[in-house]
């Protein structure tokens, strides 16, 4: 546990050092949110959460950011039901990031734990280009925990993504998003596209100073020959 508090710090020094500007100004921020959607896919996987909550809290500084996520299924308590529990820490610059993040998602019965067999360490960096083209790049790669192979190596199991959202007419964003895994890994066993999307997304007005999020994405996954149709709302501060 040292050395991957070790080197979350080594991570978020280097970013410290990029000369760029903070964006945001210099006050502490909260953001509570809670997500509610029909299925949970992540990356292409379905997690067999049926219908679940998502909340979120995020703290925020001078452009540090944490953030603990979680997902608990609503439907499906009998079967030892999915839980999730992740932290994550960033540090943005401009228009660049990397995160440090701690996922464990052994299940509603499971103790919390265990870091080497429960927890799945990653470190993500991604780039926006900005609203003139807003396209969104992502590299993430498993450092440490349970993300090993049958002999016991770490996998690095890696993660890359590219999106690129466009507002339509009525406020409707329309995002195509693409993820691929450029090696052996927890996502497949050899280099593959793991997920393609497409979603769509608009704010509902309930009063002139209240709206909710809604969104309905549609998903192939072909490492599962999988399609899935999700939709989710959100209600936050």
């Amino acid at each position: 546990m040292k050395k991957i508090m070790e080197g979350c710090l080594a991570l978020l020094a280097v970013a410290l050092m990029c000369p760029a500007v903070v964006n945001g100004q210099n006050e502490f921020t909260v953001n509570g949110k809670a997500d509610f959607v029909t299925d949970y896919i992540w990356r292409g996987a379905d997690q067999n959460s049926g219908f679940s909550v998502q909340p979120s809290l995020t703290l925020g500084y001078a452009g540090f950011t944490l953030n603990v996520w979680g997902s608990q299924s609503l439907t499906k308590w009998e079967e030892d039901g999915a839980r999730e529990f992740d932290i994550n820490v960033s540090y943005a610059v401009s228009n660049f990031s990397v995160t440090v993040s701690d996922y464990w998602w052994s299940g509603v019965n499971q103790p919390y734990g265990h870091y080497k067999n429960s927890h799945y360490f990653e470190g993500t960096l991604a780039y926006n280009f900005g609203e003139s083209f807003p396209l969104s790049l992502s590299w993430s790669t498993m450092f440490a925990g349970a993300d090993k192979d049958e002999y016991g190596d770490l996998c690095a199991s890696t993660y890359i993504t590219a999106s690129y959202p466009l507002i339509l007419l009525a406020d409707v964003t329309l995002t195509p998003t693409i993820g691929f895994t450029p090696w052996k890994g927890m996502y497949h066993h050899k280099t593959a596209f793991t997920d393609i999307s497409l979603k769509a997304s608009k704010d509902i007005r309930v009063t002139e100073n209240f709206s909710i999020p809604l969104f309905v994405q549609a998903i192939v996954a072909p490492v599962y020959d999988r399609t899935y149709l999700v939709a989710g709302f959100s209600i936050g501060f």
